[in-house]
């Protein structure tokens, strides 16, 4: 049986739920959910998704979300679909682009608006200590056991550790969770997900509505989502035995068979250009 609601682990479904205007109350509400100390959030405006860095040859940063709200306060919401070895340090580095756009010409006092990245990750980190879902990351004083900062913050979600069923959900927090992880696998709305937020989602996901025009670019990006999970497959079974390095360039071998972009390749294997133009 078709699937009845697009998989938002696509880049076309999280696009479509949380990336377009007329939706933008989405992406507040799920970032509210997560940053519940950003309550007032009254309106945010989409920001360029590309970075470049200050010169031509430094590498670019392209989130996949990308806005600010009416404090200046920059949000970077990433669907990260691939397991990579040094995805905090990639998403750490990341939100440094985020920051140092707010600096100003001539004289400033480096008062920058808070910067907040949240990763819904398709996977589990490999030295992940426990089996919360949700991990949050800000800079702290170890020495006086108190915030050093608020201004950078990082929420990971590693949604494979969420395994409740409807009937187990607790909070609205986990019914995002639930709606998120599940949404391509329901045939009808829970009578748990009445809320007007997960009733637009569902609305909005509803593939029957889509015109042949957006069901094409739905079924491509559902494709390119499928060869991903095949491709990285292979990392358990050709990668066995080798260190990080040389498994990312087995799957990077793998995807550029597979005709994967570049930047595809670089976003999940955390090579280089010029690595992947050798290979």
């Amino acid at each position: 049986m078709a699937d009845k609601f697009i998989n938002p682990f696509t880049d076309f479904g999280f696009k479509k739920i949380f990336g377009q205007e007329e939706n933008k109350d989405l992406l507040i509400d799920f970032i509210q959910t997560l940053l519940p100390e950003k309550g007032n959030i009254i309106n945010i405006r989409y920001l360029k998704t590309e970075k470049l860095g200050r010169a031509i040859s430094e590498r670019r940063a392209i989130f996949d979300l990308y806005c600010e709200n009416d404090l200046g306060e920059k949000f970077i919401v990433e669907l990260q679909r691939a397991q990579q070895d040094y995805f905090k340090e990639r998403s750490i580095y990341y939100a440094t682009f985020a920051i140092q756009e707010q600096a100003k010409k001539g004289k400033w006092d480096y008062n920058w608006q808070g910067v907040y990245t949240i990763a819904i990750m398709d996977f589990s980190f490999t030295d992940s200590p426990h089996k919360n879902v949700k991990t949050q990351a800000v800079l702290y004083d170890e020495e006086n056991e108190v915030i050093f900062s608020d201004k950078l913050k990082f929420v990971y979600l590693e949604m494979d550790k969420f395994t409740k069923s409807i009937d187990e959900l607790e909070n609205y927090y986990e019914k995002w969770l639930y709606l998120l992880k599940n949404l391509s696998f329901l045939d009808k709305i829970p009578a748990k997900l009445r809320e007007k937020a997960f009733q637009k989602v569902f609305q909005i996901a509803e593939i029957a509505k889509y015109n042949p025009k957006e069901r094409q670019k739905y079924e491509d990006s559902l494709k390119h989502y499928r060869d991903i999970e095949n491709s990285l497959d292979l990392k358990f079974e050709e990668g066995r035995g080798i260190g990080s390095q040389e498994r990312a360039f087995v799957i990077a071998q793998n995807m550029k068979n597979k005709g994967f972009s570049v930047q595809d390749i670089i976003e999940f294997t955390g090579l280089t250009e010029s690595e992947i133009n050798q290979i």
